[in-house]
């Protein structure tokens, strides 16, 4: 029988809080001690690579890296969820700002303008790393207001956009940009919670 609870492979305090929302089980399991500085999860964009299929790749990494973590640390036996969000302007690729100057320039793009939010799940098994990694992609639409120059500042002065991909959260500050959405709210937040429930309850988890 599964243990009902899960290993989470991520350092985003806002998937931790969607886990808790609907009351999944978790132990947070970190690949890292900073973001983007894992050796073993290359998460540049590769030439050629569409936005979609570098937003799975990551986060099929991610979980497969942890897998491997969690086996060598002769772990409890669960599954494992990594995830990855980013954003899909024009299919280019738009992850975290670099410093606020980048973040501002970021938010200049998108001011008047609709892009996409990638968010990939991917859900390993520790003790079976040869089975395919199971995972979804939520793609979502979201249309930006017109903004001026002046709020562009005031909100990179709060420090909000430098975790986030697109250098803005949409639970946050930044919820006042947003026109519209079109897909998932949550997925756009950074886990889509429908299909991660989907794919548990395939796994045999209850949720």
């Amino acid at each position: 029988m599964l243990d009902n609870r899960i290993f989470l492979a991520s350092r985003s305090a806002r998937r931790r809080e969607l886990l808790n929302q609907i009351g999944i089980r978790f132990e947070l399991m970190l690949l890292r001690t900073a973001s983007r500085q894992d050796g073993e999860v290359d998460e540049s964009w590769l030439s050629g690579e569409t936005p979609e299929a570098y937003v799975q790749r990551v986060a099929r990494d991610k979980a497969l890296f942890g897998a491997n973590l969690l086996l060598k640390r002769r772990m409890p036996k669960r599954l494992l969820l990594a995830a990855d969000t980013t954003l899909d302007l024009d299919g280019e690729v738009i992850g975290k700002p670099k410093d606020a100057n980048d973040a501002k320039a970021i938010l200049k793009r998108l001011s008047g303008r609709t892009h996409k939010v990638l968010t990939s799940v991917a859900l390993a098994m520790p003790h079976d790393i040869e089975s395919p990694v199971k995972s979804c992609l939520s793609v979502s639409d979201v249309s930006f207001r017109v903004l001026n120059a002046d709020e562009i500042d005031h909100y990179v002065a709060t420090g909000e956009p430098m975790d986030k991909a697109g250098a803005y959260a949409i639970q946050g500050r930044a919820a006042s940009f947003v026109a519209s959405i079109n897909g998932s709210y949550t997925g756009i937040v950074g886990l889509p919670l429908c299909e991660t429930v989907t794919m548990l309850r395939e796994l045999g988890y209850a949720v």
